[in-house]
């Protein structure tokens, strides 16, 4: 009878206050994963889209940042004119680097790659690491900053684009679920 009558009080709890917080919880706790895994993609989309417009407008002039005649299809360098005008301790480190052909293709490659990849949710390892690198560059190559002596949106963005990658954010909105079931992605992980 014991048993009968611990299983009629057992029955109750579980549908009980206790019960009922542990589920709001719950609620919760899905709730903020969902809103933190869209609002890491819709970060991831929109660096990515940042990222592929400035290729974009460097290679065809849309006449934004780079005019119609200082594009790069039409013979112009799309490093050339900023690093070229860089004020700070590194000056002569980027104007030596400005409008080198070499330079103007890495820059160009690391622009649509990580744009693309980002834009996809694919690859956001490697996305991360070169987007980071080329964001402390351009970060190098903001200094002295005009609004504050340390932080600008290059550091805030290099800092995204690592989390981008460590909270798989290529998962939700984009390939990066598929990316990840590729036979070459499975064997070497920096891929993912």
């Amino acid at each position: 009878m014991s048993s009968v009558s611990h299983s009629h009080h057992s029955g109750p709890l579980a549908h009980g206050p206790a019960a009922r917080a542990g589920s709001t919880t719950a609620t919760a706790a899905v709730t903020s994963e969902s809103v933190a895994r869209y609002t890491f993609a819709g970060v991831r989309l929109l660096l990515g889209f940042e990222l592929l417009w400035a290729f974009g407008d460097k290679l065809f002039g849309w006449g934004l940042a780079t005019p119609t005649d200082r594009a790069w299809i039409n013979g112009g360098s799309p490093t050339e004119g900023y690093l070229s005008g860089v004020e700070g301790p590194f000056a002569g480190f980027f104007g030596s680097l400005a409008g080198n052909a070499v330079i103007d293709w890495l820059f160009m490659i690391g622009l649509l790659g990580i744009g693309a990849a980002l834009a996809l949710g694919i690859g956001m390892r490697i996305a991360a690491g070169a987007g980071a690198l080329l964001m402390l560059l351009m970060w190098m190559a903001s200094l002295p900053l005009e609004n504050n002596p340390f932080v600008d949106y290059h550091l805030i963005n290099a800092v995204l684009l690592v989390a981008l990658a460590a909270f798989l954010a290529g998962d939700t909105i984009g390939l990066g679920k598929w990316w990840a079931r590729l036979p070459l992605v499975k064997r070497f992980s920096v891929l993912r």
